[in-house]
């Protein structure tokens, strides 16, 4: 059975989606792996909490393998994601690269008492899920060994994936929908049961967990129209969940433009464009364990 996750979000149900974001995202997650793992031990340890659909998982387990070998620990609340970023772990380690899965809740559960000490504890847009993102942070960090690092990825730039001007509706329908995404953000955090409020950045959240050397960097990813066929089944799927998300804050122009862009019928399917794109930034912040 799957552990609690505390955002009501199924997360089981996005594993096509979120596997198809790896996909998109192989080569940019293989290099911000290459980079985070430099001077990691052969050997080594590395932790992926919130592994998700595998991604990260992938390619930290080809770093290790560039390493000459470790172990990676992949944490998650949902046993089918667990399952996906086994499966993708394995085949990008091989045999040097001992993966083990751990079905936990971060949130709830020490992650020292679940995994051994870590060289490298990673955590991608997971830690802002959780009811107190900085006691969240404390553990991550307490399940280093001295010289670990944690990276954690949080923040950045919205996902863009759609012209300004659609032709139909209001121009700006994609901004709108992130609007309405941050505003269900802002109300899951605030109806989420035990939640504290964490009113700095995560640069002050690594310092307070009592790491050093903190600094950041950000990565792009970046997929240029014309966009191939990835691209388009990415930009399908964002309007759907974010039009779900927020149904009930459109206008009526809005949801019939919604409509007929998911519509693969209506000559405005948005699956048929040549002009989609997908662009996104996210920060990874860094910090060692003295």
């Amino acid at each position: 059975m799957s552990a609690h996750t505390h955002d009501d979000v199924d997360w089981a149900a996005r594993l096509t989606a979120m596997r198809r974001l790896d996909d998109l995202e192989r080569d940019t997650l293989e290099s911000v792996a290459a980079r985070i793992t430099t001077d990691l031990p052969s050997g080594g340890t590395v932790v992926d909490v919130g592994s998700g659909a595998g991604g990260m998982s992938a390619a930290l387990a080809g770093a290790l393998r560039a390493h000459g070998g470790g172990t990676v620990f992949l944490v998650d609340a949902v046993d089918e994601l667990l399952a996906a970023a086994r499966e993708a772990a394995q085949a990008s380690g091989g045999p040097d690269v001992r993966v083990e899965a751990v079905v936990a809740d971060a949130g709830t559960q020490p992650l020292d008492e679940l995994v051994p000490p870590a060289d490298l504890v990673w955590a991608s847009a997971v830690v802002h899920h959780l009811p107190d993102q900085q006691r969240a942070v404390d553990r991550l960090a307490a399940a280093l060994r001295p010289g670990g690092l944690l990276a954690i990825a949080e923040g950045g730039l919205d996902t863009r994936c759609l012209p300004w001007d659609l032709g139909l509706g209001r121009p700006g329908l994609e901004q709108r929908l992130n609007a309405n995404r941050d505003d269900w953000f802002e109300q899951m955090r605030a109806t989420m049961p035990d939640a504290v409020r964490m009113p700095y950045g995560w640069n002050t959240a690594l310092a307070r967990a009592g790491l050093a050397d903190i600094t950041s960097f950000s990565y792009l990813l970046d997929h240029p129209a014309p966009a191939d066929e990835r691209v388009r089944d990415f930009a399908v799927e964002r309007l759907t969940w974010l039009s779900e998300m927020a149904d009930e804050k459109l206008d009526d122009e809005d949801r019939d433009a919604v409509r007929r862009l998911l519509d693969p019928e209506s000559p405005d399917y948005i699956g048929n464009r040549d002009d989609l794109y997908l662009l996104n930034a996210r920060t990874v912040h860094i910090g060692r364990r003295t």
